[in-house]
C-alpha cells in the first residue's frame, strides 16, 4: 500500500496552543476519575469465592459489612467512570489546535495516567477473566475445551466464573488456550494472581495499540496523534481492555499489527500476526482477503488478487492446522464459535428488530421468536454481502477503510453487540479518517451510551444485606446518565462536540476518505 504523506503541523505553534490550552488539567481529571473506579471496584467489581482479598478489612466494610460500603463503591465507579468520559473529550478539546508532534508525549501520558489504577481494580463489567482461569484448569486436566465446560473442574463456582457458559465450549483459539494453560500452571489457579498475569496479557495488547495506530495513520495521512486520541486515550477502550481484561485486547493489537506489516510490503509476516489473532479469538478471520489484497498490490488483476487470496487461505489455514495438530483438538473452535451468538441484546438493531418481529408474532398468534431468529439471520446474511462487497469494489487506497466498513457489517449487523466489539471497529476508523463532524459525534455518543450501560450493568453485590443488585443498578444508572445528559446537553464544554456541525476536517487531519 502506498503511504501518504502523514498530516501534521509546526511544533512551535502547536506547543503554544497546548500550553495555553493546559491538556494537563484533563490529564489530572482522569487520572481522579480512574482512582475513583479503582476504589469503587473494591465494593462491586468482581471478586471470586476463593479469593484471599475477602478479609481485606477495607473490602469486607465494602462489600460485606454493611450496605453503606456497597453504595459508596457505586457512587465512586459511576462517577469515577463517567469523570473520565468527560477528561477524554476534553483533552481533544484542549489539544484542538496542537495536533503536531509535541502532542505525542501528552497524549501517552494520559494513557499511562488512566490506565494505571485500572491495572489494580478487582475486574469491571466483565467476569470473563475467572471463565479464562476455568478454562485454564480445563487445559491443564488434560480436558477438550472444545467439548468439556469449566462445570467439569471442581468447586468451579469458587472460581467466580459465570455459571451460564459452564457447560459451553470455549468459543476462543489454540493460541488463547496456551496462554490460559501457562497462566493457570504458573500461578496454580490462584485467582489474584491469575488476574495479574491475564491483565499483563491485556496491557500488552494495548502497548501494540499504542505503537501501531500512529503508523497506520500515517499510512493514510491522517493525523497519528489525534488518531491515538481517538482510539487508546478512548475510555471504552481502556475499560475495555484494561479494567474488565478482555482477551480482545491481545487480539486486535495482533491483528492491526499484522495488517500494517501487510500494508508495509511484508505481508508473509502480517499473516502470521493475523494467524495468531485468529487463534485468540477466530472472529478476525475478516483481516485475511483484505491482506490477501495489499499483498497481490496496486492494479492487480482479478487472477492475480485470487491467487493472492488463495495463498494468504492457504497460509493461514495451514498455521492453524498445525496449531490443531500441537494442541490434539483440530479445529474443534469452529464448532464453538456459536457460543457466544446465540443471544441478542436490545439496543443492537438486528436484536432490537428480532425483538419487535417477536413481539408482534406473539400477539398475532404467530411463531414470534421463530420469526425473530429469520431477522437475525438476515442480518447475518446481510453482514456477508457487506463484506464481500468490499472484498470485490473499492479502490485500493481505501483497502483498510473498506476492511473498516466489513468488520462494522459484522459487529453492527448481529443480534448481540457487546461494548468490546464496538472497540474492534475504533482503531480501524481512526487511522482511516475519522472526520471532526457527525462521525466524531457518533463515537462520543457511543462511548457515552456504552460506558453508562457497563456502570449500570454488572455489578456484584453481596446479595445477603438489605442493598440489592436492582437497587445497586438503579443507582448507578441514575449517576451515569445524569452525568452522560450533562455532558450532553448542559456542560458549557462538551455540549459544543455534540451539536455543532463542522465541514472542515480536524486541524492535523487530511481528508482522503
Amino acid at each position: 500500500m502506498t503511504a501518504q504523506v502523514p498530516a501534521t503541523e509546526p511544533s512551535s505553534p502547536g506547543s503554544e496552543i497546548a500550553k495555553a490550552d493546559r491538556p494537563n488539567i484533563a490529564i489530572i481529571q482522569g487520572f481522579i476519575g480512574s482512582l475513583m473506579m479503582l476504589a469503587g471496584s473494591f465494593g462491586v467489581g468482581w471478586l471470586s469465592l476463593a479469593s484471599s482479598l475477602r478479609t481485606n478489612p477495607v473490602i469486607i466494610w465494602m462489600r460485606f459489612d454493611e450496605p453503606l460500603g456497597a453504595v459508596v463503591a457505586v457512587l465512586l465507579l459511576a462517577t469515577g467512570g463517567m469523570l473520565l468520559v468527560r477528561s477524554w473529550l476534553r483533552l481533544g478539546q484542549r489539544m484542538k489546535g496542537g495536533w503536531g508532534p509535541e502532542s505525542r508525549p501528552v497524549i501517552l501520558r494520559a494513557i499511562i495516567a488512566w490506565s494505571a489504577p485500572m491495572c489494580l481494580t478487582l475486574p469491571l463489567f466483565s467476569r470473563d477473566v475467572f471463565a479464562y482461569i476455568a478454562q485454564g484448569l480445563v487445559m491443564v486436566s488434560g480436558l477438550n475445551p472444545y467439548k468439556d465446560g469449566y462445570s467439569q473442574i471442581s468447586n468451579y463456582l469458587q472460581l467466580g466464573a459465570d455459571d451460564l457458559w459452564a457447560q459451553s465450549p470455549t468459543p476462543y483459539g489454540p493460541v488463547f488456550l496456551w496462554l490460559e494453560q501457562l497462566v493457570v500452571l504458573v500461578t496454580n489457579g490462584q485467582p489474584e494472581f491469575s488476574i495479574l498475569l491475564f491483565r499483563l496479557i491485556a496491557v500488552i495488547g494495548v502497548a501494540m495499540c499504542v505503537y501501531i495506530v500512529p503508523k497506520l495513520a500515517e499510512l493514510h495521512g491522517i493525523n497519528p496523534n489525534r488518531a491515538l486520541w481517538l482510539t487508546a486515550a478512548n475510555p471504552l477502550f481502556l475499560t475495555n481492555f484494561i479494567a474488565s481484561i478482555h482477551n480482545d485486547a491481545l487480539m486486535i493489537g495482533l491483528a492491526l499489527a499484522g495488517l500494517y506489516l501487510a500494508a508495509t510490503n511484508r505481508a508473509l509476516v502480517g499473516i502470521l500476526l493475523v494467524t495468531l489473532s485468529i487463534g485468540i479469538k477466530p472472529i478476525t478471520i475478516i483481516f485475511l482477503p483484505f491482506i490477501g489484497l495489499l499483498w497481490a498490490g496496486k492494479n492487480a488483476s482479478w487472477r492475480r488478487k485470487f491467487g493472492y487470496w488463495f495463498m494468504t487461505a492457504g497460509i493461514s489455514l495451514g498455521l492453524l492446522w498445525i496449531m490443531g495438530l500441537i494442541n490434539g483438538f483440530g479445529f474443534g473452535w469452529v464448532g464453538a464459535l456459536s457460543t457466544p451468538g446465540s443471544v441478542w441484546i436490545w439496543y443492537a438493531p438486528v436484536g432490537f428488530a428480532g425483538m419487535l418481529v417477536a413481539t408482534l408474532g406473539n400477539a398475532l398468534g404467530l411463531p414470534g421468536w421463530t420469526l425473530a431468529d429469520i431477522v437475525h439471520t438476515i442480518g447475518r446474511l446481510a453482514s456477508v454481502a457487506i463484506v464481500l462487497w468490499q472484498m470485490f469494489v473499492g479502490q485500493y487506497s481505501r483497502l483498510i477503510r473498506r476492511l473498516a466498513l466489513a468488520f462494522a457489517a459484522i459487529v453492527m449487523l448481529a443480534p448481540m453487540i457487546q461494548s468490546w466489539y464496538v472497540v474492534w471497529l475504533i482503531p480501524l476508523f481512526a487511522v482511516t479518517g475519522l472526520r471532526d463532524d457527525w462521525q466524531a459525534k457518533t463515537l462520543y455518543l457511543m462511548v457515552s451510551f456504552f460506558m453508562v450501560y457497563a456502570i449500570s450493568d454488572q455489578l456484584d453485590i453481596w446479595p445477603y444485606f438489605d442493598f440489592s443488585l436492582s437497587a445497586a443498578r438503579q443507582i448507578a444508572a441514575v449517576i451515569a446518565l445524569g452525568f452522560a445528559l450533562y455532558l450532553i446537553f448542559l456542560d458549557p464544554k462538551t455540549k459544543v462536540l455534540f451539536r455543532r456541525k463542522l465541514t472542515e476536517p480536524a486541524p492535523g487531519e487530511l481528508r482522503t476518505h
